[in-house]
């Protein structure tokens, strides 16, 4: 690629041409950015579903006026696409975490898949111009259905759901490593 490419880029912008053709030397072609990490996939794909779920909706659901109501539907339609089995408090095997057969009860989406799916919509809509306050799925709503889709989970599998403790440094702050000592000059 030569200069004179850095220089039709940087016409009429207020990038000067050295550093447009720097990085085209150094990074490749500015209009063709990094690919994105396996997180920012997954977030914008959740994001897109979720705009097309709202769009399917009758009437369609603008993006401004959506609420936790919406979410918790989108929560409820995204079951019918689960992978993991709860048993019912009718079911033989309700409360057994490793049945011995079968069952009729029904699959519906895991409770940690929910939550990390929240996570990332929560994150998308601040991204694209939402504001924290109005953010549906930061809704108390939201987080009371995804308590009650923890417990009851824990519950159909007789495994109670325990919370999993941060990781306390062992070194206080004024406290010294012995493995490398500090040497006052």
């Amino acid at each position: 690629m030569s200069i004179n490419k850095g220089k039709e880029i940087a016409e009429g912008s207020s990038i000067p041409a050295t550093v447009v053709a720097a990085a085209i030397v150094v990074g490749g072609d500015q209009r063709n950015p990094p690919p994105l990490s396996r997180y920012e996939s997954q977030k914008r794909r959740d994001w897109n579903t979720f705009g097309q779920y709202l769009r399917n909706q009758r009437p369609p659901v603008a993006l401004s006026q959506c609420n936790a109501n919406h979410v918790l539907e989108f929560l409820r339609y995204l079951d019918q696409f689960g992978k993991t089995k709860v048993h019912l408090q009718g079911c033989v095997f309700f409360g057994q975490p490793e049945p011995p057969g079968p069952c009729t009860c029904p699959l519906r989406q895991a409770w940690g898949s929910l939550d990390a799916l929240i996570g990332r919509l929560r994150a998308a809509y601040e991204e694209n111009g939402g504001l924290p306050e109005t953010n549906p799925f930061a809704s108390g709503s939201i987080r009371i259905y995804l308590r009650e889709v923890r417990d009851s989970q824990a519950k159909a599998r007789g495994i109670p759901y325990k919370k999993k403790k941060k990781k306390r440094n062992p070194l206080k702050a004024n406290e010294v490593s012995s493995s490398f000592p500090i040497q006052q000059p």
